[in-house]
């Protein structure tokens, strides 16, 4: 039964290393009224974990047994994909019934599936991952981070447009600053479509900072770093992965002698604090822009608390009608440059 004023979002109940189970542990956090869960998948293998989720949560569990499995080819996994958990969750965004989708599942099949279920954004021709993440001095807007494996000039530029539009609807500030990933911040550094992506987006953006390094991204100096898929996941994950070896070696060091555990007694507070700002789990969530509709991405290895921050970040976007903002942005400040000055034969 459908709550009055209730907003919907649509789980890929499958997807996901750690599915069901992350993903109904992840739910299970949020006994807020204001939002209903529609989980996708097989019902029989669903229903087993359904008493993970305790009184006050709002859900309904969709059933389909449709699997998609590595080994099919492109075709036949956009056709099977369709029926899949993941491709019926996308669909009830296009119906209009969800407000937003949810998955752990394959990126690859998740970007194919939604462009072809939901559509493009008029001018836009790929759809690109972006997330926030948190630098020393601020956040910042970060894509693309794996939708576009090779990108043009003219998706990089797209990608600016966007970055550029998500971190004014979500930051609230107008001295937004862009800059774009490359090997050094001189202009002289890097190969020809960077260059001339950099020469457009001059033109384009008074807000263009111009090159930054992969050390910028702990920074947080500029509110929107753009780049290409490979490099972005690259660079994501190299950072979530040093981050899980720092929290790691902390906890060794601190677990060793009793002296160790003494000290860690005394500066619990501060640890604690620390582990949680690297804590990639807690920054768990991207979404996908350039669609005609919200669709966020969870790690395919996410655990309970990685989904419930997806989920969060999920309802922090319609809370705030940020994709709205977003879409608002883009017919502000879309620049109708000539596709063929973007193009790199």
């Amino acid at each position: 039964m459908l709550i009055p004023n209730e907003k919907i979002i649509a789980v890929d109940g499958m997807g996901g290393d750690n599915a069901p189970e992350a993903i109904f542990r992840g739910l299970s956090k949020f006994r807020t009224s204001g939002f209903r869960f529609l989980i996708f998948g097989d019902n029989e293998r669903l229903r087993k974990y359904e008493p993970m989720l305790s009184q006050g949560i709002s859900y309904e569990i969709r059933h389909t047994d449709v699997v998609v499995t590595s080994d099919m080819d492109v075709l036949s996994s956009l056709r099977s994909g369709k029926g899949s958990s993941m491709g019926m969750a996308i669909q009830a965004v296009q119906s209009g019934e969800a407000s937003a989708v949810v998955s752990s599942g394959n990126t690859g099949l998740y970007m194919a599936l939604a462009k072809v279920i939901l559509k493009m954004v008029e001018g836009i021709d790929r759809p690109a991952i972006a997330s926030i993440i948190p630098g020393k001095n601020g956040k910042m807007v970060f894509l693309d981070l794996g939708a576009n494996s090779e990108c043009g000039v003219k998706n990089l530029v797209d990608f600016a447009v966007m970055g550029e539009a998500l971190a004014r609807s979500v930051f609230d500030k107008h001295d937004i600053k862009l800059a774009l990933l490359n090997i050094g911040t001189e202009e002289s550094k890097g190969g020809r479509l960077i260059k001339k992506t950099s020469e457009i987006l001059k033109k384009l953006f008074c807000n263009y900072v111009g090159f930054v390094e992969g050390d910028d991204l702990s920074k947080g100096d500029v509110d929107v770093i753009v780049t290409d898929g490979f490099t972005g996941n690259v660079a994501l994950k190299t950072i979530e992965g040093t981050a899980k070896y720092i929290i790691s070696e902390m906890k060794d060091a601190f677990s060793g002698s009793i002296l160790s555990k003494a000290g860690a007694l005394l500066a619990i507070s501060s640890i604690n604090s620390f582990r949680k700002k690297l804590d990639p789990r807690l920054y768990n969530g991207a979404i996908l822009l350039g669609l005609k509709g919200v669709v966020v991405k969870s790690h395919g290895n996410s655990d309970e608390v990685g989904f419930a921050n997806s989920v969060k970040f999920t309802i922090d976007i319609l809370k705030n009608n940020i994709f709205d903002r977003i879409r608002e942005q883009l017919e502000k400040s879309k620049i109708h440059y000539v596709p063929e000055c973007c193009e790199e034969k």
